[in-house]
């Protein structure tokens, strides 16, 4: 049985896929930023081009796995979200998978159009230089932020207060100090 949070993940996750997936149009056949490279928005925002072959942030995987094997392990992970997704009752961790969930649905849909993922937000400021991103990107490093959120976050079944719950009934003999 579906946890009572997986519809309601799905249709985030498509809600954001269908988001990310307009603005690359967007991007490619509105702006046609891969004619223009980059265009300056703010003194610290550019849209500038990029085509990420690589995995995330520009990680040369993609050389050795080529653009098939990295839809293959985007799929499979992508599963494996859904799934968690699925079993899961927890409404942060939710709202996280399904953030990843959509960003990595994107993300695939661009290697298999492009072989290639459509980057273009440029943060840069004072010398520095962020990884061009997108929304789907964006989204992915949310969810994950959240699950890691959720996971600091104490819970009353989890090993942190284990030991609390049966205090006051337990017999500690035995016990080692």
């Amino acid at each position: 049985m579906a946890g009572p949070y997986f519809r309601k993940g799905l249709l985030a996750a498509a809600g954001l896929l269908v988001a990310d997936q307009l603005s690359k149009w967007w991007i490619l056949e509105g702006l046609r930023l891969p004619e223009k490279g980059s265009i300056e928005l703010l003194p610290f925002l550019n849209f500038s081009m990029v085509w990420n072959r690589g995995i995330s942030m520009g990680i040369p995987l993609g050389e050795s796995l080529g653009r098939w094997g990295i839809i293959v392990l985007t799929g499979l992970i992508s599963l494996w979200v859904a799934k968690w997704l699925f079993d899961t009752a927890k409404k942060v961790e939710a709202w996280g998978l399904a953030l990843i969930l959509g960003g990595a649905i994107g993300n695939i849909i661009d290697r298999f159009l492009h072989g290639a993922v459509v980057d273009f937000v440029h943060l840069h400021a004072l010398g520095y230089s962020f990884y061009v991103f997108n929304v789907a990107d964006a989204a992915i490093t949310i969810g994950v932020v959240l699950l890691l959120i959720d996971g600091l976050r104490p819970d009353k079944k989890g090993p942190k207060n284990a030991q609390k719950v049966g205090d006051s009934t337990a017999d500690h003999k035995g016990e080692s100090s």
